[in-house]
């Protein structure tokens, strides 16, 4: 069973899906642990390697690459941006909040104000998303490919944990059955 938790900055994708594994007993694999692991191998910097990806697809398509491998091993939890999209998974879920919360919640844990954190959040997912839509021809806008879109303003990151891993748990026996699992609308 592979679970996929994607979202923009901030609106806590790490952090529901590693409460998601640890409640389901599965794996987590982070798409930001991966983008390190690129940026330790080639000896250089996180913002270097995100430097480079704007101009060279290669590095995007290596985080891809390893994500799918990490996940075709099987009962896991993969969290990054665009895990529903490139990840195989049984049950896609989408975290989103507003911008301003999200420009909040990142502005605490790396210290600037909120106006500094909420420009940087604009021109990042800006520079990301034109690079998704090149590389990939993938419209971030578009949740058609997820099984739930979440709004995690409204719950807390547990609670949000709990609800899908009842959703994963339900999506696994309609698979081992043969049944349909979560389709469009749930």
């Amino acid at each position: 069973m592979i679970v996929a938790i994607a979202g923009p900055i901030g609106v806590g994708k790490s952090t529901v899906a590693r409460l998601l594994a640890q409640h389901l007993g599965y794996r987590y694999i982070s798409g930001g642990e991966v983008f390190r692991e690129i940026a330790q191998r080639r000896g250089i910097s996180v913002t270097e390697v995100n430097k480079l990806a704007e101009g060279d697809p290669s590095l995007d398509r290596e985080l891809d690459r390893r994500q799918r491998e990490l996940a075709q091993q099987g009962d896991c939890v993969v969290e990054s941006r665009l895990s529903g999209w490139m990840v195989d998974a049984d049950l896609k879920v989408w975290l989103k909040a507003p911008l301003d919360v999200r420009a909040e919640r990142t502005a605490g844990r790396v210290g600037q104000a909120v106006s500094a954190a909420r420009a940087d959040l604009v021109e990042r997912e800006r520079s990301e998303w034109s690079r998704y839509k090149e590389f990939y021809g993938i419209d971030v806008g578009d949740l058609t490919p997820y099984h739930l879109v979440i709004d995690t303003t409204r719950w807390s990151a547990e609670a949000i944990a709990e609800a899908v891993a009842m959703m994963a748990k339900t999506a696994k026996v309609l698979k081992g059955s043969g049944a349909r699992g979560p389709g469009p609308g749930m």
